[in-house]
């Protein structure tokens, strides 16, 4: 491929459908084009199961290209049924206000740019699905759409053969996302939507929909979904969501997410969420016998992206001082207890589950049984230790380690 952006993509392993790639590679290698991905937001942060679309958007940004960035605040009041077997949780719109301006912080950061042409732009597709008049909608672009192929679409036909149910307010959601392709293309000249494997169908109707109101070309292309060699999903753990606030989620625990990715994932993964010239990196991926010495390639260069240099420093160096028996790291994850809940004493289940540590009291048992939980590197072995100050032993903090990869620092208020 001659286009810059669409070699990459596919050098990376981005690219997995293009409704007509050969005429957006003869578009895209002659002028500057705008291209947008979609975000629901329900919730304040999204995680890296977003990653992907986000490294794909700064990918479109350095060729030179603009990102348009759709934050969902009318879809998410509807929920996005693609891939889910049940009616996500309806949101206040309130709610999605809040979300909507916590999100943007993360893209403004990942997506800045001194660059007119390139610089991104923010939209909330409530500012044209609120004012819809439901007969005039029905009318102008409802007739675009048919019941049979709508029925053919994975996200509605899984559900229906699992017999699982799908509200009315569900199935209207690819008419939704398709309107929102057919504004941008007015509003910002905007030729192509990109997303997830799972979106091809409302991608491939917003084209449609502008073929047929406008007459006019547009484009659609997604990237491959991720699948974790275990078989899990991208973006979650038994733990939770690997948010990219780092309210939400440290930097540190963040560069250990990356640190800890199975071996069999690290090579696809540096490609994916690094951007290393693909060249060096190729030849970097294959000179390198030491598989742990590309997880903390990865680890650095996902952490940077996300949180800045100073934080990947930071992050590595306090592994180190953690699993080298340096001594306790102050970078570690903090939890703060009040110092009256230290004088009393607390028991060490309620301290684990309480904290987060663990997901819960049966958990921190079985932990302990398993000789997963040390205080300052010393094994715990009885679950009715009160931990209180004396275990701070002149010092301002005690470090709670839980199995070998975990470990976290606990001070007093």
């Amino acid at each position: 491929m001659k286009n810059s952006f669409l070699s990459e993509m596919t050098s990376r392993g981005f690219l997995n459908q293009c409704t007509d790639l050969e005429r957006l590679e003869k578009i895209s290698s002659q002028k500057s084009i705008a291209a947008y991905i979609g975000f629901d937001c329900t919730a304040p942060s999204l995680h890296v199961g977003s990653l992907m679309q986000i490294m794909i958007l700064r990918l479109l940004q350095r060729h030179g290209h603009q990102p348009i960035v759709l934050l969902g605040g009318g879809t998410t009041l509807i929920g996005d049924p693609s891939g889910k077997d049940s009616t996500r949780q309806i949101l206040k719109q309130k709610e999605i206000k809040k979300n909507i301006s916590c999100i943007k912080k993360t893209f403004e950061k990942l997506l800045a740019s001194k660059s007119k042409k390139t610089k991104p732009i923010f939209v909330d597709n409530y500012s044209w699905l609120g004012k819809l008049k439901y007969i005039d909608f029905l009318r102008d672009v409802g007739k675009h759409f048919t019941i049979n192929k709508m029925l053919t679409f994975d996200s509605v036909k899984l559900r229906l053969e699992r017999e699982q149910s799908l509200s009315y307010m569900e199935f209207n959601y690819m008419i939704l996302q398709a309107y929102d392709f057919y504004q941008l293309f007015k509003k910002h000249n905007c030729i192509l939507q990109m997303g997830g494997s799972d979106q091809w169908g409302n991608i491939v109707n917003g084209v449609e929909l502008i073929r047929r109101i406008l007459q006019k070309e547009s484009f659609g292309l997604t990237t491959p979904l991720i699948t974790l060699s275990s078989g899990a999903k991208m973006g979650k753990t038994e733990k939770g969501a690997i948010w990219l606030d780092r309210k939400m989620f440290s930097p540190y625990n963040y560069w250990q997410f990356w640190r800890n990715t199975a071996d069999e994932d690290v090579k696809k993964f540096l490609k994916y969420f690094t951007e290393i010239d693909i060249n060096i990196l190729s030849n970097k991926i294959n000179s390198e016998n030491d598989i742990n010495k590309l997880k903390i390639l990865l680890a650095n260069e996902t952490t940077k992206i996300l949180h800045g240099e100073k934080d990947a420093k930071i992050s590595e160096t306090t592994a180190k001082e953690t699993f080298h028996g340096t001594g306790i790291s102050e970078n570690l994850p903090e939890i703060t207890l009040p110092s009256n809940k230290l004088e009393k004493g607390i028991n060490i289940l309620d301290l684990l589950s309480s904290s987060d540590i663990v997901t819960s009291k049966s958990d921190a048992r079985r932990a302990i049984k398993g000789n997963g939980i040390k205080i300052n590197d010393e094994l715990i072995q009885d679950e009715k230790k009160i931990v209180s100050k004396n275990d701070f032993k002149g010092v301002d903090y005690i470090k709670i380690s839980y199995g070998k990869k975990k470990h976290f620092i606990i001070k007093s208020a």
